[in-house]
């Protein structure tokens, strides 16, 4: 079965880095508005992702957000059957209280939380508030982050925990209640050392790719090495889409953005990932963070169904330009044939 969910716009200017773009304030507001309509129109789950500094430029774009577990608490409460992923850091949440943290919101949500596991990447993020460990690089992180999970993973399940490990040390350590469901793990590493923790740990993987091909590959990949371990991984990409009553009209938006593109952000960005090509922000010189479809809500529809069967995977998570609009249209006109099409 196809998932479909919402990137929800919890930091300021949501996943297009323009001057043009519909403000996106990041505020509560936008937000418990966009989780009503994903929790009515069909959609199967929101998540919230932790930011703590921004990228600057004109819009400072991503420099104000609301924190993801206790802004998806309030959702949960005021939602009915969308699943709601928060997103936790594991060099700056210690494993038990990020366990409860995770339980109180499955509390709330009769059992429909689920948690986006970050390892931690960008040192000027975490350094501000002397979270930043600079002896550990980038694979050790997600030796931690490994260690973290397992820690949780045991917490939400046995009566006593005690771990030895090299980054953390537990004796008798315990934590009630147990979840109402274990609560849906992913991850988004794409690293070789990532991507491994992703699979092995978790439920789910976000992957993505500069082309189909390299999405494909990337699922793939994910599925491969899940069936080595013994089990199943779930894959989802990120996807913006932008509609209009006509195609014209919507390619018209599209640009507008681009041209609006905020130069300094992308500048902040890149020094924020450290890694000029990288994916995600190779795209975000054109505006767009993330895959994208442009068009009237059928073309989008179909636009999707093709990329979905092109890169084999389980499911897309939205992100928009206009918030309400977006997720009405996508609820009405583009998730039925998207349902259909994968029934």
């Amino acid at each position: 079965m196809k998932e479909f969910g919402v990137f929800l716009p919890v930091a300021n200017g949501g996943w297009i880095v323009s001057t043009a773009t519909p403000p996106l304030d990041g505020g509560w507001e936008q937000n418990r508005q966009a989780a009503l309509l994903a929790d009515a129109g069909g959609f199967d789950f929101v998540m919230a992702m932790g930011k703590w500094r921004g990228f600057g430029g004109e819009t400072n774009h991503w420099g104000a957000s609301l924190e993801a577990v206790t802004m998806l608490a309030g959702i949960a409460a005021i939602t009915s059957r969308v699943k709601v992923w928060a997103t936790l850091h594991a060099i700056l949440h210690n494993p038990a209280v990020a366990a409860k943290m995770i339980i109180t919101l499955d509390q709330i949500s009769g059992g429909r939380a689920g948690l986006n596991i970050v390892a931690g990447a960008y040192p000027k993020e975490f350094a501000q508030m002397g979270a930043w460990d600079a002896s550990l690089g980038h694979d050790a992180r997600y030796d931690l982050a490994e260690e973290w999970t397992k820690i949780v993973k045991a917490l939400w399940r046995d009566h006593s925990v005690t771990f030895d490990g090299k980054y953390f040390h537990f004796a008798d350590c315990v934590s009630e209640p147990k979840p109402i469901h274990p609560p849906f793990l992913i991850c988004a590493g794409m690293s070789s050392r990532g991507f491994d923790f992703s699979v092995r740990e978790c439920d789910g993987c976000f992957i993505g790719g500069r082309d189909v091909a390299e999405t494909r590959a990337a699922s793939a990949r994910a599925r491969d090495l899940a069936a080595k371990l013994g089990k199943t991984i779930r894959t989802y990409c990120m996807m913006t889409v932008i509609t209009a009553p006509t195609d014209a009209q919507a390619q018209a938006k599209a640009d507008t953005y681009r041209a609006g593109l905020d130069e300094g952000a992308v500048a902040g960005m890149l020094e924020s990932y450290g890694a000029v090509g990288n994916a995600m922000t190779a795209r975000a010189q054109g505006a767009f963070m993330t895959q994208a479809v442009v068009g009237s809500p059928g073309s989008c529809a179909r636009q999707i169904e093709v990329f979905l069967r092109d890169c084999d995977i389980d499911g897309l998570m939205f992100v928009y330009d206009d918030y309400v609009r977006g997720i009405a249209v996508t609820a009405d006109e583009i998730l039925p044939q998207l349902r259909q099409a994968f029934a």
